[in-house]
């Protein structure tokens, strides 16, 4: 018996082969199963033909794989829906007891008045803010709830604004029993998975430009030539920025292509676990606003039994750090990090684990997000 229905509206589909991305969502989707609810993915693609077979065909492999069958409605801009059609997707959204609708990505009026509770859930913390500070974009209104997983929104060195919204802070989710704690591998091979871009540029806020993921991993570029063993990152990086690409090589960074090592959740998976550890390099904007942002792919790791050595965004101060997570803010501080995994990798992938299962179950984390925006729980 199901307790309620929780309707989540984002871009799965847009971007085929970005299996993390894909996790995101499925962390979400199967977390929300988990506690007993009926789960619908609201999306939609436009493009030619081609375009939107692709990322239909996406969508349903990977819900296939997940168990979640076709718990999808997208929108093909042509006045045909894939998955669950428009009719029966209005009716299940109005009978929800909320729409998480992540960036606000669900524009679309018909679907967003059905919904009885319309949750906006900020996973890019910093960049929405700033642009409706700015004058730029209000991406928040018409919400009855803001959520962010910039956690230290409202603190004094936190540069991100509120808006004058009232913000509910919430870590994120990662559903453990996908993420089965491995055995140690000791940490000579440091992986991640990143885009060296994105999807936004950079931000000038308050006399500070907030930069994104380049503008901080320059500066570690020559870490697994001070540091010693096998650094591999997954990397989404466009042949116009060959000039970074060789940068990384030279300082020893193995540079691989996500859709060779990552392209689907299961791949995705098996990348994390057969890593000894994460490096995470995190855009500028999370570091220099202070966000307390930790991404979800780090919980990933950390669930694994993997440990995770991350920039340092402010998590520290709201997530138990020194054992299993470690943060960094310099190179130097990156290498003795490193140091300290690699002198006894079995405490930190035991530390990992105990993290994941005490601050970042799902059943945990979207239990408490459901009580904070007032859904009724059966």
């Amino acid at each position: 018996m199901t307790r309620g229905r929780i309707a989540i509206g984002g871009a799965v589909a847009q971007k085929p082969g970005a299996a993390g991305h894909a996790w995101q969502f499925l962390q979400y989707l199967l977390g929300f199963r988990r506690l007993g609810y009926e789960v619908l993915l609201v999306d939609r693609i436009d493009g030619d033909a081609a375009r939107r077979a692709a990322g239909v065909g996406w969508v349903r492999d990977v819900f296939a794989a997940a168990g979640l069958g076709e718990a999808y409605s997208i929108d093909l801009g042509d006045g045909r829906h894939a998955g669950v059609p428009r009719r029966r997707a209005l009716e299940l959204v109005r009978d929800a007891d909320l729409l998480l609708n992540v960036m606000g990505f669900v524009e679309d009026p018909e679907l967003l008045a059905a919904a009885r509770r319309r949750v906006f859930l900020d996973t890019d913390p910093g960049f929405g803010q700033m642009w409706c500070a700015l004058g730029l974009a209000d991406v928040f209104a018409g919400h009855d709830a803001h959520v962010t997983i910039g956690e230290r929104i409202g603190e004094s060195d936190c540069a991100v604004p509120d808006c004058g919204l009232d913000w509910i802070t919430t870590p994120q989710p990662v559903v453990l029993d996908r993420w089965p704690e491995q055995a140690p591998l000791g940490a000579r091979r440091l992986t991640s998975v990143a885009s060296w871009r994105g999807a936004y540029g950079p931000i000038d806020f308050g006399g500070h430009s907030y930069g994104l993921r380049v503008h901080q991993f320059r500066r570690f570029a020559d870490l697994p030539r001070r540091a010693g063993g096998s650094f591999e990152l997954a990397l989404d990086i466009h042949p116009a920025d060959a000039a970074d690409a060789g940068l990384l090589r030279a300082g020893g960074w193995e540079l691989v292509s996500p859709a060779a090592v990552a392209a689907t959740p299961d791949g995705y998976r098996r990348f994390v676990q057969g890593s000894g550890a994460e490096l995470m390099v995190a855009k500028g904007m999370y570091v220099d606003s202070r966000s307390g942002w930790l991404s979800e792919r780090s919980l990933c790791y950390l669930a694994s039994g993997r440990p995770v050595i991350a920039q340092d965004t402010g998590f520290g101060e709201l997530h138990p750090a020194g054992e299993g997570l470690l943060a960094f803010a310099t190179p130097e501080e990156a290498v003795a990090a490193v140091e300290t995994v690699r002198a006894d990798p079995v405490r930190h992938s035991r530390a990992a684990r105990a993290l994941a299962e005490e601050r970042f179950c799902s059943d945990r984390v979207l239990g408490a997000l459901l009580d904070a925006v007032g859904a009724v729980r059966a």
